[in-house]
């Protein structure tokens, strides 16, 4: 009975109020409040939350920022004073043509050249960055799948865009001064 009241509670909610997690990512610049999109990027969300219960973004980076672009992160931690990159599970199909822009504040998957190659590292758009939206089913024109939005702490994704960067153990544009994700807190997984 208990089962079949909790079935029809849940039917009874509106459309969408079961596609919105809100996830906080605590950094040491301050927390970023993110709700996700689960309604048009299910696999997607469903990817990001999984890592997010493994513990696995806990202690990794913001290992490539570029203001008046992105800041990207969830692939990399410090050990020892270097970059290492952490084990990821399978990569993930691409859902960029779910209809969601890379606008403003919006959270993408970041990915190679190959359009079903994310797997764990993301990005937050700190521009409207219309060229990386979804064209066409090639891979030139995929685009990279956004399945979030920041709802609260853009002025702690301005403040990581704003970063003195350089080179740092092969790659560039990393942050100096390291911008640490400390924990992704699901606040809400409906």
């Amino acid at each position: 009975m208990k089962r079949l009241l909790a079935a029809c509670a849940v039917a009874a909610l509106p459309l969408g109020a079961l596609a919105a997690p809100v996830v906080d990512f605590v950094t040491n610049k301050g927390t970023i409040e993110v709700t996700l999109d689960a309604q048009k990027a299910p696999k997607t969300v469903a990817n990001f939350l999984a890592y997010a219960r493994a513990g696995h973004y806990d202690g990794t980076l913001f290992h490539r920022v570029i203001d008046g672009f992105m800041v990207q992160g969830g692939g990399f931690a410090l050990q020892k004073g270097e970059l290492v990159q952490k084990p990821t599970r399978a990569p993930i199909a691409n859902e960029a043509d779910n209809g969601l822009k890379n606008s403003t504040g919006t959270l993408a998957m970041a990915r190679t050249s190959n359009p079903d190659s994310a797997t764990s590292q993301f990005f937050i758009n700190v521009a409207d960055n219309d060229f990386l939206d979804h064209r066409t089913k090639t891979p030139q024109g995929w685009g990279y799948a956004v399945f979030g939005k920041v709802t609260r702490g853009m002025d702690v994704v301005q403040r990581i865009a704003k970063s003195r960067t350089g080179y740092v153990g092969g790659m560039d544009d990393v942050p100096l001064s390291p911008v640490v994700v400390q924990k992704v807190i699901i606040k809400s997984d409906k």
